[in-house]
């Protein structure tokens, strides 16, 4: 079939009264600290992973290979105002009257073992994490609380890695929460909202939320 014909985006894309949005994934590239999928506790929680997304440098970026470089929303580079006003406005969605909010996902592909290689099999098994994600949103889903967010079990109510080479051990790597990693992280979200002005009150109090359930 030829490109043009393929059905690969919804026939109501283009409706004026828009499209029922289920989940929205943010994601970076981290080597170790960060899950393969984590779901949000709510919005504003979600707001503050995005407001913290952040990626290891490479040889494509400046600086120093490995380093973390933070890339709020994806947007850094294309925001055309003031970020904190941008996670403000984000903030307000989350408050309004009625408003049916997709959950939040954050997703990292690129976990690796200590030999330096990739736990996650690659972009083609994607859909398997997706499937946990329409799960969830669909209301039955299960997931367990951690102090960064919900991961999926290890097992059968978890990914679905039937039919492809992950061990329940590259599994349970994938899905890690080091409350000691992520205590580690802190000082640079600290110093990542510092160079914000105005940064909303809300966001703030999620990083201290954090901080309390890593204690």
């Amino acid at each position: 079939m030829p490109a043009a014909q393929t059905p690969a985006i919804a026939p109501e894309w283009e409706d004026p009264a828009g499209v029922p949005i289920d989940a929205i994934l943010f994601g970076g590239r981290r080597s170790t600290v960060v899950p393969l999928v984590t779901e949000a506790f709510d919005w504003e929680h979600g707001v503050f992973l995005g407001s913290v997304m952040g990626s290891e440098k490479t040889a494509a970026a400046t600086g120093t290979v490995g380093e973390l470089r933070f890339d709020p929303f994806a947007m850094l580079p294309f925001c055309g105002y003031n970020m904190a006003d941008y996670f403000a406005h984000w903030l307000r969605i989350g408050r309004t009257p009625g408003a049916k909010l997709p959950k939040i996902f954050y997703v990292n592909w690129f976990r690796k073992d200590a030999d330096g290689r990739f736990l996650w099999p690659g972009y083609g098994e994607n859909s398997r994490v997706l499937a946990w994600v329409f799960a969830r949103c669909a209301g039955h889903g299960a997931a367990e609380d951690t102090p960064i967010g919900l991961i999926p079990p290890v097992g059968a109510e978890g990914i679905d890695t039937r039919g492809v080479e992950v061990s329940d051990e590259h599994i349970t790597e994938l899905l890690r929460v080091d409350v000691a990693e992520w205590r580690a992280q802190l000082p640079q979200f600290h110093e990542h909202y510092a160079k914000f002005e105005q940064l909303p009150r809300e966001l703030h109090g999620q990083l201290r939320a954090l901080e309390q359930r890593l204690s």
